[in-house]
């Protein structure tokens, strides 16, 4: 038999619980909101006239029925409240004893059939079952941030949960417009479990100087499709809460991944904890604002004096004849640059002139292009069959196979060919650019420009400096970057640069989830896209990267960094062995049908 739920009481009325009563209200259910803060109380019912105000203006919401709205939903301050309720959600702070607390009062409060919901992120639904007096009515039911906005809700059973309690929950689901996840009782359950982890990295990466906040942020959004970037991303969780969910991870994984970046301990101890402070990783303009204004860690607009200036660069050689190598010349060629093209033979170097030619007809096909800007930027292309058509190039690129041997011996004969005071980049996206540097007799001339794939519509470039390359020339690889209409950000040498050094580990998890049974990939996929806003659920861009592509990277980052929460894992290590690769070969870890 169905349980109705048509009475539900939201404990706690802070932004998380304002938002699920909207939602509840909304959808016709009769909403008791308690609080012990009257401010709080007030805020909620604030909140939510004003967000059905907005609907009425934007024609979503007639008038009498904003009114209805509004009358089904009641603030108290007393749990006692919530004596008739269906389905209680309780939303307090990330504290055991906090949770507790109100689970052992309202055993007393509702009836035997009222199902009681945790809306926790990082902790125990288990503990908290096992404390109530009836404990095959709890569970979780973890929303995501901003409630009425984003669609996913996981639904997390404890081995003590009646099925029908879940079944309850995830029909309401349903009937809110929400897609519901069951996942199991593990701290940060699927999208915090992957997101937080990242997230720590993220934190650590900023805490060691290895790249400024803004170019990890500008990195993962534009690299990676992100709404946000990781640090902007902590600061609107609140850094404190974020510490909290990474203690309960790592309490339960001991993964060292998941041990709390010590930078969160100290900005949560000094209480800048994001922006509801008004201070965390960033300075905003109040408590609660999320506009963000500079401080002493802003960088500056332009170049501050005494910088190094960049080097002119009027003509680019590009070596490769790949889809990167095409790409890149297609960049520089439509932002006005000569375009030397070389490729081992004159017919690769004629074959991805012509793969040029066809993305700008296509360009020009879907208006982004006019058929002039089209044949200036195939007039600035020469194609050539010999690296020797490099030497008078001022910025050398290359696009070849991401083999260290490979790319060594390229860079030694560019030292030989290009003119003295050209600029070397390689693409390489996790190979070390020192050792194309060491290659060659200018080690201080050589830059990484890793260029995303396709390199025409992705906007972003890590610049990679050496501990050897020149403060100018790594000023080139910025301005030229600039130039190209492409936004640059700063790094290190080190294994991954910022992207895939925080994606891949991620990726890896996602499929350490699938390898212990934990969740499906399709329910993982989703909880990504629909709980983070992933672009991509893990799984769908693993198979679109290519799993050997993949797990190179994954061996790179293992190596260097010797983290054992990084080994790869090995279901990935065996769909590779079986020639499982994704996409290309028609099979990864999901099945394509073959072109």
């Amino acid at each position: 038999m169905d349980i109705p739920l048509s009475t539900i009481a939201v404990v706690g009325l802070g932004t998380m619980g304002t938002g699920i009563a909207e939602i509840l209200a909304r959808a016709g259910r009769e909403v008791v909101g308690i609080d012990i803060s009257d401010i709080a109380a007030a805020r909620a019912v604030a909140s939510l006239e004003a967000s059905t105000a907005r609907a009425v203006a934007r024609g979503r919401l007639t008038a009498e029925e904003r009114r209805t709205v509004l009358a089904r939903f009641r603030t108290f301050s007393d749990l006692h409240a919530a004596a008739g309720a269906d389905l209680v959600i309780e939303v307090v702070p990330e504290s055991y004893e906090t949770k507790q607390r109100v689970f052992r009062a309202l055993d007393g409060i509702v009836g035997p059939s009222t199902i009681l919901a945790t809306g926790t992120n990082a902790l125990s639904v288990t503990r908290l079952a096992a404390d109530s007096a009836h404990p095959e009515r709890v569970l979780g039911l973890h929303f995501f941030n901003p409630a009425p906005a984003m669609k996913l809700v996981e639904v997390v059973s404890s081995v003590l949960t009646a099925p029908r309690a879940v079944a309850a929950v995830t029909g309401l689901a349903r009937e809110l417009g929400k897609e519901p996840v069951a996942v199991g009782d593990r701290p940060g359950f699927v999208a915090d479990g992957l997101l937080f982890g990242y997230l720590n990295q993220a934190a650590a990466m900023y805490e060691a100087r290895y790249a400024s906040r803004e170019d990890i942020d500008a990195a993962m959004k534009l690299g990676c499709g992100l709404p946000m970037g990781p640090l902007a991303l902590l600061d609107l969780i609140g850094v404190d809460t974020a510490r909290t969910v990474l203690e309960a991870m790592y309490a339960a994984s001991r993964d060292r991944l998941h041990a709390p970046a010590p930078v969160l301990r100290q900005l949560a101890e000094a209480g800048l904890t994001g922006r509801k402070s008004g201070r965390g990783f960033y300075t905003y303009e109040g408590p609660g604002s999320g506009a963000v204004v500079p401080d002493a860690l802003t960088p500056p607009e332009m170049p501050s004096p005494g910088s190094a200036a960049a080097r002119p660069v009027r003509s680019v050689g590009v070596a490769g004849s790949g889809t990167m190598a095409s790409g890149i010349a297609e960049v520089f060629a439509k932002a006005g640059f000569d375009v030397v093209l070389a490729a081992r033979t004159p017919e690769k170097a004629e074959a991805a002139a012509a793969r040029i030619a066809k993305s700008l007809a296509r360009s020009v096909d879907k208006g982004r292009l006019t058929a002039e800007a089209r044949d200036q930027a195939l007039a600035r292309i020469t194609p050539a069959g010999s690296l020797d058509a490099l030497s008078e190039v001022d910025l050398a690129v290359e696009a070849v196979a991401e083999d260290l041997e490979i790319k060594r011996q390229l860079f030694a004969a560019l030292d030989k060919v290009c003119k003295p005071g050209a600029v070397l980049a390689t693409t390489t996206s996790s190979l070390p650019v020192v050792a194309c540097a060491r290659a060659t007799s200018r080690p201080q001339d050589v830059v990484g420009m890793h260029f995303f794939n396709p390199a025409p519509a992705m906007r972003l470039v890590e610049v990679v400096r050496t501990v050897l390359t020149a403060d100018d020339v790594r000023a080139t690889a910025r301005a030229v970057a600039t130039a190209v209409r492409k936004h640059p950000v700063d790094c290190g040498d080190r294994a991954g640069f910022i992207v895939n050094a925080l994606l891949f580990p991620y990726l890896n998890n996602a499929v350490k989830m699938v390898q212990e049974h934990y969740a499906s990939l399709d329910d993982i996929d989703a909880a990504m896209r629909l709980g983070g806003g992933y672009p991509m659920g893990p799984f769908e861009l693993l198979d679109v990267v290519g799993l050997d592509v993949s797990l190179a990277i994954e061996r790179v980052l293992h190596r260097e960094f010797r983290d054992p929460g990084l080994a790869p894992a090995p279901l990935l290590e065996h769909l590779v062995a079986a020639g499982c690769l994704g996409r290309k070969t028609g099979r990864g870890f999901r099945e394509y049908a073959r072109r």
